[in-house]
């Protein structure tokens, strides 16, 4: 098993999550939301972005607008559902509770190893 294959799998496990996150205050086009994930070091690209947005768009937890820009063609700016932000408040209860299992889980293994 290649560690990058499975480092790749957690990141694309939390990627819903993070891009619903990253839209929970302000709207946003694809490109300052690949910038934002990029800055937090989360390697996406586009092709993997514009599936995932057409997916939570039909889901209804998000939504888009389009928006003249002075430097290029317009741009699609996405925001959140009123159902999108009660999913993500679900996913950061969710999250959370992952997290502290796994820090049990994993704290336990290395108190037992020392």
């Amino acid at each position: 098993m290649k560690i990058e294959n499975t480092k790749a799998q957690m990141r694309k496990g939390v990627l819903e999550f993070c891009i619903l996150s990253v839209l929970k205050d302000d709207d946003a086009y694809v490109a300052e939301i690949l910038d934002t994930l990029k800055d937090a070091k989360l390697l996406v690209v586009e092709g993997t972005i514009y599936p995932l947005l057409t997916r939570l768009k039909n889901a209804g937890l998000l939504n888009y607008r389009w928006e003249e820009s002075t430097s290029g063609p317009p741009r699609k700016y996405y925001g959140l559902t009123e159902t999108g932000k009660l999913f993500l408040n679900e996913l950061n209860t969710t999250w959370s509770e992952l997290q502290n299992a796994v820090n049990i889980v994993t704290n336990q293994k290395a108190n037992k190893n020392e």
